[in-house]
């Protein structure tokens, strides 16, 4: 089994990942600085050092050499030793000390430097401490002369130790507060999610009401927690749905399965007197209805469940044209109005399956006429299938309703009790999967559905 080498936890993940980042920049920060800054401590102080020699040196060389050397800033410690050891000239704080150093000088007119430490008597100098010595031979009218200059080291010895125990005691310190300043804000930021979280892990299919709680900050989690909500509301919306149909489609199955099971019962229990001949037909008109709303159940079941249509090329004219010839000779007048063809792409069963539903429902409500047109839009690239009856009609505020399953008008269940209510609503899912629409107009007389579906050009996808 391999082991986990980041911790599972995006905080701890944010926190490690964050923390590295600092210890990278501080290892680089740290390195840097210890390479330049020691040597550029030292550098100044050997500047001032070597300065102040060379300014003694050139002034014996000018016989400009007074006995008590002036000192600059930062630089207390100057001589002028002959070739013999005798002190020629000294500083304040050094006269009547003997040379601070003795140097040998391969070179004259060459600075040579060291680090020493000084044993003169003087109080100017510190005892056990360090001392940037410097040095230079040069010949003079007083002889071969050395000229020495010294400058304590104390201040940059002691400005690099707390640099030092900054680095090595500070960047531990600084790395665990980046830690806990980084789990505390990544906590802050995360607690939304987890109560996000918490409220899903509560939330059942039996309880689809709730919703998780949308934070205020306007950031990624907030448009997460109302996409989550959005998605809950399809959920609630869906299973809702879910729950009307399976209740509906068991009463609507429930009726003819009942007449079909009564008629059954009555002539097993009079078989004498039953005609056998009427039974078998009221049970096969019961039975084509059971069939007929199995159909339309399982149609929607597989709209629903997003099946892929087999898509082909279909003549909306054509349909058009069956529908009217296996209509003919009805009850019903039904007037068909085509012209050349009308390709659309699509399932040639579930397009004749819609112009069905529409006419058997325009059948129902009709007075003496139906009118079937197929038309193509040319500006709009739509084939437009008409359906329009001369009846009551639907009113405004119904024209949708009429769309949702098993819903029927009361005009609709005086005129046929048989209807099942599922008929406009898989037409309008059939046109929908089509990539179309299905929508009732205004019309006098009677109610006019409108099928809109996209024409079929040559060269276009099926998808």
């Amino acid at each position: 089994m391999v082991k986990r080498i980041f911790p599972c936890s995006i905080r701890a993940r944010l926190t490690m990942i964050a923390t590295l980042v600092a210890a990278v920049v501080f290892a680089a920060t740290v390195g840097l600085t210890l390479s330049t800054l020691p040597g550029s401590l030292r550098g100044a102080v050997q500047n001032r050092v070597e300065l102040a020699v060379r300014r003694v040196a050139n002034d014996a060389r000018t016989k400009e050499l007074r006995s008590v050397l002036p000192t600059p800033a930062r630089v207390p410690l100057l001589q002028v030793v002959s070739s013999e050891g005798t002190v020629l000239a000294s500083s304040h704080n050094l006269r009547g000390q003997p040379p601070v150093a003795n140097l040998r000088l391969p070179q004259p007119e060459t600075i040579y430097a060291t680090e020493i430490e000084l044993t003169s008597d003087s109080e100017s100098v510190e005892h056990g401490a360090k001392y940037l010595v410097m040095a230079m031979q040069s010949r003079t009218p007083y002889g071969l002369i050395t000229v020495y200059g010294a400058s304590s080291l104390s201040d940059v010895n002691r400005a690099l130790a707390w640099l030092y125990a900054l680095i090595f005691l500070g960047t531990p310190l600084m790395l665990l507060g980046v830690a806990g300043i980084t789990w505390a804000v990544v906590g802050h930021t995360l607690r939304p999610v987890e109560r996000i979280r918490a409220e899903l892990a509560e939330i059942t299919g039996h309880d689809l009401s709730r919703r998780v709680p949308v934070p205020g900050a306007g950031d990624e989690i907030s448009n997460l927690a109302v996409t989550t909500n959005d998605t809950l509301d399809r959920l609630e919306r869906s299973a809702e749905t879910q729950r009307r149909f399976v209740a509906d489609a068991s009463h609507e199955l429930r009726s003819p399965i009942t007449a079909l099971r009564t008629q059954l019962e009555v002539a097993s229990a009079y078989p004498d007197d039953t005609d056998w001949a009427s039974t078998g037909a009221r049970a096969l008109k019961s039975a084509d209805r059971l069939t007929d709303i199995i159909e339309e159940l399982l149609m929607l079941a597989r709209l629903d469940a997003g099946a892929v249509i087999d898509w082909h090329v279909v003549d909306a004219c054509q349909l058009a044209e069956e529908q009217g010839r296996r209509r003919a000779g009805g009850d019903i007048s039904v007037v068909t109005h085509v012209m050349g063809t009308a390709p659309v792409m699509g399932s040639r069963i579930q397009l004749d399956r819609l112009l069905t539903n529409l006419l058997d429902n325009a059948t129902r409500h009709a007075t003496n006429r139906i009118d079937l047109q197929v038309a193509v839009n040319h500006r709009d690239k739509t084939v437009d299938i008409t359906v329009t009856d001369d009846g009551a009609g639907i009113a405004a505020d119904e024209r949708e309703h009429v769309f949702e399953r098993f819903t029927r008008l009361a005009e609709a269940r005086a005129r046929d009790k048989e209807g099942s209510g599922l008929g406009l609503a898989l037409s309008r899912e059939i046109a929908q999967a089509h990539r179309g629409t299905l929508t009732i107009t205004d019309h006098y007389p009677g109610a006019q559905f409108v099928t809109r579906l996209p024409l079929y050009l040559d060269g276009d996808s099926p998808v």
